[in-house]
């Protein structure tokens, strides 16, 4: 297949503004994930204990598990634990669903120990799966040890390693529409009783544009939080570790980020009708599946390019609405949107005369000359 190239305007590098504020918290960062933007950061890479934000992954093992509503008997060792719990007993009956919601917003550490014993049937085991999903998501200053966040051996993580947790764990909307909760009314018991569990996260309420996800502290780690915001199109994650005054780092962030970097919807490009040989028609317009938007530093979407591949002609028949190409768009050398190309109308193939129709035609033009008529 021959190639054609559009190219709209040459691409410069891009470098953020200075930050002009401080941040309390020991680390750091402002994390844009849908393309791996880092807007702000403070030592992101020095392995921290991390507490309750530890949770963010705990649940998102137990969501990626899928059958949010099936019934769990709690286990008596489960429960045996310090430090915040949700109240759940040995024998207890609860929902994965409602065990996810009390671990968010509760941050029920007995939550946490009844999802690593339902799913793999103790605490190291879990904690091996959590680092195995850990590598995947690419956290490599990261050892799990427990499921709440409490602190033992090695646990602990970097900034940088919690924002692609968080990145990670917002792409599921189970998890994403949980965390975003300020309150909620979950089932438990023996027997069952409701009960209503509040978010620690106040950020929800001090921050119009917050939209979750974790708090977390113990003596040893300080305050942390893992949070998340959203603006006209723009999801920004930021992490903070051993924390001062952290509602007021997260938001003076998000503040600066917001001002930094914009989604825009990036234009269709112009595109050429193709020829089509052996066709009733002789060429065929082409239509884009649609302009898809991108994350971009404020001001600067002129300095997109796009370049459309397709064939230099098609053969017939072509159907209304097949794909022939498509259009790829760059942001500092990198693929930031692609769009598919399709034909608007479509076109039979030109009738082929068989070879008796052929042998008169060669026949009847033969004799024309002989006759003079075509001299």
């Amino acid at each position: 297949m021959s190639v054609w190239v559009l190219l709209m305007t040459a691409v410069p590098g891009w470098q953020s503004a200075a930050e002009p504020f401080g941040v309390s918290s020991a680390s750091a960062i402002l994390y844009e994930p849908e393309r791996g933007l880092i807007l702000y950061e403070k030592d992101i890479h020095t392995p921290r204990s991390m507490a309750s934000t530890t949770k963010v992954m705990t649940g998102l093992l137990a969501l990626e598990q899928g059958d949010l509503d099936r019934e769990i008997t709690v286990p008596a060792e489960a429960v045996r634990v310090e430090g915040s719990a949700l109240g759940l007993r040995g024998g207890d009956t609860i929902s994965m669903r409602d065990l996810v919601i009390g671990l968010l917003l509760e941050s029920g550490n007995d939550a946490a120990n009844v999802i690593a014993y339902v799913l793999d049937g103790s605490i190291p085991a879990f904690a091996e799966r959590m680092n195995a999903r850990a590598a995947e998501i690419g956290m490599k200053d990261t050892t799990f040890v427990t499921p709440s966040g409490l602190d033992e051996g090695e646990h602990s993580s970097s900034a940088y390693d919690m924002a692609l947790l968080a990145a990670e764990a917002m792409k599921n909307e189970d998890f994403a529409a949980i965390c975003s909760l300020k309150t909620a009314v979950i089932r438990f018991g023996n027997p069952m009783r409701e009960v209503t569990v509040r978010n620690h996260n106040k950020l929800l309420s001090l921050y119009d544009d917050a939209i979750g996800i974790k708090t977390g502290f113990t003596k040893k780690s300080g305050k942390c939080l893992v949070s998340a915001a959203r603006r006209d199109g723009v999801l920004l994650i930021a992490v903070t570790l051993n924390g001062g005054d952290y509602w007021n780092d997260h938001m003076s962030l998000y503040e600066y980020g917001f001002q930094q970097v914009e989604s825009v919807t990036l234009p269709v490009p112009e595109l050429p009708e193709l020829p089509v040989a052996g066709g009733e028609c002789g060429q065929l317009s082409l239509t884009a599946s649609g302009p898809p938007s991108a994350v971009l530093p404020k001001g600067q979407a002129d300095q997109v390019t796009c370049r459309v591949y397709a064939p230099s002609f098609l053969l017939a028949p072509v159907e209304a609405g097949t794909v022939v190409g498509e259009a790829r768009y760059y942001f500092d050398g990198k693929e930031i949107g692609r769009v598919t190309l399709t034909v608007s109308e479509g076109t039979p193939a030109r009738p082929v005369a068989g070879y008796g129709e052929r042998f008169m035609r060669m026949l009847t033009a033969m004799l024309r000359v002989w006759a003079g008529l075509d001299v």
